[in-house]
């Protein structure tokens, strides 16, 4: 699977799934919305921490490295004993496409994993997306916490955790790989998908961009929501996020000290250094007002504002918080086989 598998690599509402999409539209490509392979195999405990699992993960991952030390290669038995099972469930779902002649994984939680996954698939293609760190959280926001921007940072810093991570591998450029920012590929999308096809390796197929007109995308994880409303790239939400910002300082309070936090040379990685229009689109925005739109509720709305009420109640109540950790325990023993 070495030279057919090609990763999205961007964080969670960057834009990947239309990306995703748009790629997938390609006749020789196949796409599945985030299967997810790689980050439980980055965290068995070998590479990565395991914080809780229903195992003891600190003597599984002592074991397990003094067992790879006494194999005849290594350090690099485990590699290829990783590759080997990804090249296995990857080769035979793109099996199932005898057309199609390169599989594309877009899983945003693979940014956090990158040095490891570059070990594990050394000659894959690597498409990189950005997009301005503002609008990723004000997305991850709004979509999931009803602009609750408090809530949102508490459950997951997005931003501090994603743009160095990205960033870092961009600047560290092992491995073959295309950065795309996201307001340039809307902008221009033929042109960025055309690029994108080159460096993949496969004829550009201009109509690919209208990924609406494509067949039905396999049920997984990925955009719910923004990516449905339409069947190619739009700009009408392009600087939606800025007006969503300014109207309430309390939110320019969040995004400002956030921001504070990162590496401005990580920023202009990204295709938006901190020193020229980084604060442009909320200077612009300043003293609009926008009528929010109704929103539909589905499973993944259900879900955050499952969360963000659970979070305040026990944070409100510490005898709360330690009954729900005491159920959280007891239902972890009952279901454990």
């Amino acid at each position: 699977m070495e030279n057919k598998l090609v990763f999205i690599i961007g964080s969670p509402r960057s834009g990947s799934t239309l990306l995703a999409r748009m790629l997938g539209s390609h006749s020789a490509i196949l796409g599945r919305p985030e299967p997810h392979l790689l980050t439980p195999l980055a965290h068995l405990g070998y590479y990565d921490k395991v914080d809780k699992a229903p195992y003891d993960a600190v003597l599984a991952a002592e074991s397990v490295r003094e067992f790879v030390a006494d194999l005849p290669g290594g350090e690099q038995d485990y590699i290829d004993a990783c590759r080997a099972y990804t090249d296995v469930l990857y080769g035979r779902m793109l099996s199932t496409a005898p057309n199609k002649r390169y599989f594309l994984d877009k899983t945003p939680a693979y940014a956090l994993s990158l040095e490891f996954i570059e070990r594990i698939h050394p000659d894959a293609k690597y498409v990189v997306l950005t997009r301005h760190p503002l609008a990723v959280f004000s997305s991850f926001a709004e979509s999931f916490f009803n602009g609750d921007y408090r809530a949102a940072h508490q459950y997951n810093p997005i931003v501090e955790r994603y743009v160095p991570a990205i960033a870092k591998f961009l600047r560290r450029g092992a491995v073959a790989m295309h950065h795309v920012v996201y307001e340039q590929m809307v902008t221009d999308p033929a042109a960025h998908l055309e690029k994108i096809f080159s460096f993949i390796g496969v004829a550009n197929e201009p109509d690919a961009v209208n990924y609406g007109k494509s067949q039905p995308v396999a049920k997984g994880l990925g955009d719910p929501i923004g990516v449905k409303k339409h069947s190619r790239p739009s700009t009408e939400s392009l600087e939606k996020w800025a007006t969503e910002i300014a109207a309430e300082p309390e939110r320019l309070a969040i995004c400002r000290e956030m921001i504070a936090r990162l590496d401005p040379a990580d920023l202009a990685l990204w295709g938006h250094p901190i020193d020229e229009d980084f604060w442009a689109p909320l200077e612009r925005a300043a003293g609009k007002s926008i009528t929010p739109p109704a929103k539909k509720w589905d499973r993944y709305r259900l879900q955050r504002e499952a969360i963000v009420r659970g979070r305040a109640m026990a944070q409100s109540s510490p005898r709360l918080r330690r009954l729900l950790s005491t159920l959280r325990l007891g239902a972890d023993v009952l279901l454990r086989e």
